[in-house]
């Protein structure tokens, strides 16, 4: 835990929204991340004093507070390289981001014609950016991850935090209504890596965001 007196000019990085992986010049692989859970992490962390990074996949949204650097991508390793760039000078790193699991292995540069045949796509995966900032980091930092889950939540999210090297994982379950993907609620656990968790009723993504805050730096 971060006591609230040591937060003087502390640094943190924030990933938000989906990535979008191109399959010709008009096409892409994406998803229905909307990013609002991790524009308002930054938010919340901007207002406890920290300066923020704010890394984003494509997103109509907007930063409410100018002293959050929003940092733009599109696709997943546009994220990787700008989290290797400014994770390592964070003292907490928050992944919100939902980034695409897998990419197409060659890009058309062209838009791609519709034919009458099927088309098969050949997708590689992308690198793991949560394990791979995960693994570089140190002692004094703290690493957050996301998982949403469809079934065995408590399992799969566990499962994940332990094999990333995270701090804390935050559960998300599709399960829920009102939470997740294009919603302005969500219904969140947040399990620390002793596999303490604690529950957060569905709520504005705002408040739940000032819950997880609130439970990762010590008032």
């Amino acid at each position: 835990m971060i006591n609230k007196k040591s937060i003087a000019k502390k640094r943190a990085v924030v990933t938000a929204g989906p990535t979008y992986e191109p399959i010709d010049a008009v096409r892409f692989i994406g998803n229905r991340s909307s990013g609002l859970m991790g524009f308002a992490l930054a938010e919340v962390l901007v207002k406890k004093g920290f300066e923020v990074n704010l890394i984003t996949g494509p997103t109509h949204l907007t930063v409410s507070d100018n002293n959050i650097n929003r940092i733009d991508v599109n696709t997943a390793d546009e994220m990787l390289q700008m989290c290797l760039k400014h994770c390592p000078k964070a003292d907490i790193i928050i992944m919100s981001a939902a980034v695409a699991d897998y990419t197409p292995e060659e890009k058309i540069e062209q838009k791609l014609k519709k034919g009458k045949h099927p088309l098969l796509l050949k997708l590689k995966p992308t690198v793991d950016i949560l394990k791979t900032i995960a693994s570089q980091k140190t002692e004094n930092q703290i690493v957050v991850g996301f998982a949403l889950e469809t079934d065995n939540e408590l399992i799969h999210a566990k499962q994940k935090l332990h094999a990333k090297n995270l701090d804390f994982i935050v559960l998300n379950s599709l399960k829920d209504k009102g939470a997740g993907f294009g919603t302005l609620t969500n219904k969140v656990t947040l399990i620390d890596k002793n596999e303490n968790s604690i529950e957060f009723p569905l709520k504005p993504k705002q408040e739940i965001a000032e819950d997880i805050i609130q439970a990762i730096v010590k008032e």
